[in-house]
């Protein structure tokens, strides 16, 4: 395999390293994140982020600007801060991550839709990974935050009930993928072996989950790796046929080998076996101060999602360009590939209640811990 060069083609036939399937996802990062200073550990929560504030809705339209927003030392993690709301009672602060949890806020972001209840002003913290959100909302400084679900019940329990979940914004983002036609179903999975990652976390939990829905419990060999880019370079470079992926991923490895093929989607196979919840992937939290002190910020903030989520979904190739523009995933093209198989969605009240719950019964079977340690109270999940 021939060392990668810069400015390579997506659609290149060459095989690409781990390297080249990492610079697709970080090269244009910097002009939306930044590194997080040296702190003494997580713990020690502190927050280094492109902040990006923008109003929406009408002529309250303003300017993308980009701050640097540097965390107080404050606080410690299990307390809730009392700072005081924003000075204006129609700006809400947002941590969003990078990939797919955080592309379907993005347009709301920009300024590419408005919802019909009102305007809002949304500040962003677009941050690389959960622990350079989970300090900020602990502490006060922001109000709501796209974090992955099982990391909304962990907040919810590590702070006596102060986080609460007030939308699903992001169903499965798994699928297999295959070198090759011979996987329609996971019954034809059955004595094979699939690359994937994340031993001992979500990922394998709902392959876990799924195989034994099946029937194919052991019977399929799920060889881990590391990360995602690893499982991209061996599918095309030919060491492996069979691979479970999450977006943006899938999309890059379809872009760089066209013989490849999206085999099942993971999401589907939930519906399908396990109706009455749905495999989620992403959830908007609110703090529960913002939620009863501030409920017409939440309602136009929950409006304004359901609106940029349309619109990513309906235009996705003029969402493609804003995700992009914020660093959420660098590559337009990818982004837009990545779009469908996001499943992004705005749920709120019982249709969230119904997913989000399910899907957070299945996590506590495969280990309780993941979720918190016990499943969240019926006061976690914000009524619509």
């Amino acid at each position: 395999m021939s060392a990668d060069r810069p400015g390579e083609s997506l659609s290149s036939g060459r095989g690409p390293t781990v390297a080249w399937v990492r610079r697709r996802l970080t090269r244009p990062a910097a002009r939306s994140r930044r590194t997080p200073p040296a702190g003494p550990s997580p713990q020690a929560f502190g927050l280094a982020s492109a902040r990006v504030r923008r109003t929406v809705g009408g002529p309250r339209l303003a300017a993308l600007a980009l701050v640097l927003a540097l965390a107080a030392c404050s606080g410690g993690p299990g307390t809730l801060s009392t700072e005081p709301a924003a000075s204006d009672d129609l700006t809400v602060r947002v941590g969003a991550l990078t990939g797919p949890t955080g592309m379907g806020l993005a347009a709301l972001i920009r300024g590419q839709v408005e919802g019909e209840v009102g305007p809002v002003t949304v500040a962003a913290s677009i941050v690389g990974t959960p622990d350079e959100i989970t300090p900020a909302l602990v502490r006060g400084e922001l109000d709501a935050a796209l974090v992955p679900a099982n990391l909304a019940a962990v907040l919810q329990a590590r702070t006596d009930g102060g986080v609460r979940a007030a939308a699903v914004t992001t169903l499965g983002v798994l699928s297999v993928v295959e070198a090759g036609d011979s996987v329609h179903r996971l019954d034809d999975l059955k004595g094979r072996a699939l690359l994937t990652t994340g031993r001992g976390a979500t990922p394998q939990y709902v392959m876990d989950f799924l195989l034994a829905r099946a029937g194919l419990a052991g019977q399929v060999g799920l060889d881990y790796r590391s990360e995602p880019a690893e499982v991209v370079a061996a599918l095309v470079d030919g060491r492996s046929s069979l691979g479970v992926l999450p977006e943006p991923y899938v999309s890059i490895a379809l872009a760089k080998d066209p013989g490849l093929r999206v085999a099942l989607d993971l999401t589907a196979q939930w519906e399908e076996l396990a109706p009455g919840s749905q495999l989620v992937t992403g959830v908007l939290v609110v703090r529960r101060q913002f939620a009863e002190d501030r409920p017409e910020a939440l309602r136009r903030l929950l409006d304004g999602y359901a609106a940029s989520v349309a619109f990513t979904r309906d235009h996705p190739q003029a969402a493609a360009q804003g995700i992009a523009a914020l660093g959420i995933v660098p590559d337009a093209a990818v982004a837009e590939a990545a779009i469908p198989r996001c499943h992004i969605v705005a749920l709120t009240g019982q249709a969230m209640r119904t997913a989000l719950s399910g899907y957070l019964q299945v996590l506590y079977r495969a280990d309780p811990a993941s979720v918190g340690g016990a499943l969240p109270p019926d006061s976690f999940y914000e009524a619509a």
